[in-house]
C-alpha cells in the first residue's frame, strides 16, 4: 500500500467514524425505518471501503461518500417499496424549539418527491453546498438549484 492510499484510507476511516449520525439521518429520511437505515449505512460504508481506490481527490470525500449513501438508499427503496405509515418519523431526532412545528416540517419533507427531498436534506440537514449536491445527485448545478427552490416552494405551501 503506498502512502497516498494509506492516507486516503485513514482519512476515510476518520470521516466514517465521525459522521455516522449524519449518515443514519440521511438514510432514515429515505427508508423511514431504523433497522433499514442502519443496513443502508452499513452497506454504504462497506462499499466506500471497497471503492476507496476510486477516490481521486481526498477533498471531495464528503460528496463522494454521500453519492454512495444516496445511491444505496435509493437501491433499498427500489428493492423494498416501503409503505408510509403515520409513525414514519418516530425515530427522527427533533430540532430545538417547537416539537409540533418540527414534526410538521419532517412530514412535509417526507411528502416531497425523492429528488426534491434529497436536495433539501443534503442542503439544510447535511450542510452541503449546491456544487456538492450536484455531484452527489449526478446532476448539473442549475438542476440542483431548481430542485432546491422547487422543494422549498412546496414546503412553504405545505406548511402554510
Amino acid at each position: 500500500m503506498n502512502q497516498n492510499s494509506a492516507s486516503t484510507a485513514e482519512l476515510l476511516k476518520d470521516y466514517l467514524q465521525t459522521h455516522q449520525q449524519d449518515f443514519y439521518r440521511l438514510a432514515y429520511s429515505y427508508t423511514k425505518s431504523r433497522d433499514a437505515a442502519l443496513d443502508v449505512v452499513q452497506d454504504s460504508i462497506e462499499k466506500a471501503i471497497r471503492k476507496s481506490g476510486t477516490l481521486n481527490h481526498p477533498d471531495s470525500l464528503k460528496p463522494w461518500f454521500y453519492r454512495i449513501l444516496v445511491n444505496e438508499s435509493l437501491s433499498y427503496l427500489r428493492r423494498n417499496k416501503p409503505l408510509l405509515s403515520g409513525d414514519v418519523l418516530q425515530d427522527v431526532p427533533m430540532m430545538d424549539g417547537d416539537p409540533e412545528a418540527a414534526l410538521d416540517l419532517y412530514r412535509a419533507i417526507g411528502a416531497l418527491e425523492p429528488k426534491l427531498r434529497t436536495v433539501i436534506i443534503l442542503r439544510f440537514f447535511e450542510d452541503l453546498k449546491l456544487e456538492q449536491i450536484a455531484k452527489v445527485t449526478h446532476s448539473n448545478l442549475s438542476t440542483a438549484k431548481s430542485r432546491l427552490y422547487r422543494g422549498l416552494g412546496l414546503l412553504k405551501a405545505y406548511l402554510k
